[in-house]
């Protein structure tokens, strides 16, 4: 939670636009009118990672100005056990509608993080460096943000962010910033979408790795991933 954004929140999932029977009830991003409740959280380790899943409540203000429970999420995050080279981090968020004509939307929000850039931070998709832009930049459907993250007399880092191709919605849309902000791989845009109360999952890696990883070596790891 930085001083300058204090609503961004290292890792995490948060959009501008919740809207219920058309009208504008709350802000994920900046948190008005919307609270989470923990309704459980479990943690299981075995020799190959550490699994938390955790179910919440989102609550908003509605009739007589009650917080009323409007959607459930079940989230699993899942921490491998790091290998000399990198550590892999896995993300299904799944959201549940508890109320009929429930929509969410950015300006263009989804999954984010907002990582301590490094002034050397490049950013590479599928071998192409990528430059950000004002707007949503179209790239791959992974992203790797590579630096000096532990400072210039270390070894650059890479933390390369995959969407999985099960996620709805167009696939490779970035917003990218080289200082002060966060990264966000965008769903659904700035165009609300219906969240039904059959569920909606969104899935991402991420893959931290040394810089020696090549993006051929990402790319067959994307792969993987997928066929998962």
């Amino acid at each position: 939670m930085p001083e300058d954004h204090p609503y961004h929140r290292g890792i995490f999932w948060a959009w501008h636009q919740i809207r219920w029977n058309n009208k504008q009830i709350a802000d994920g991003w900046t948190s008005e009118n919307i609270s989470w409740e923990p309704v459980k959280a479990e943690v299981h380790k075995n020799k190959k990672n550490v699994t938390l899943r955790s179910e919440m409540l989102w609550k908003s203000a509605l009739e007589h100005n009650m917080p009323t429970p409007i959607v459930r999420e079940y989230t699993t995050i899942k921490v491998y056990k790091s290998t000399s080279r990198s550590r892999i981090i896995d993300f299904d968020i799944q959201l549940f509608a508890l109320k009929d004509n429930l929509r969410i939307g950015g300006s263009d929000d989804g999954f984010c993080l907002r990582l301590k850039l490094p002034e050397d931070i490049s950013f590479v998709s599928r071998d192409t460096e990528v430059s950000p832009l004002e707007t949503a930049v179209h790239a791959g459907p992974w992203m790797d943000f590579v630096g000096s993250f532990d400072g210039k007399d270390f070894s650059k880092i890479g933390v390369a962010v995959f969407s999985n191709a099960s996620n709805p919605g167009p696939s490779g849309q970035w917003i990218l910033r080289k200082k002060g902000s966060m990264q966000n791989i965008v769903y659904p845009g700035r165009s609300p979408v219906n969240l039904p109360k059959t569920g909606l999952r969104l899935r991402y890696r991420l893959v931290i790795h040394d810089s020696k990883i090549k993006s051929s070596e990402l790319e067959n790891l994307y792969r993987d991933y997928i066929r998962d």
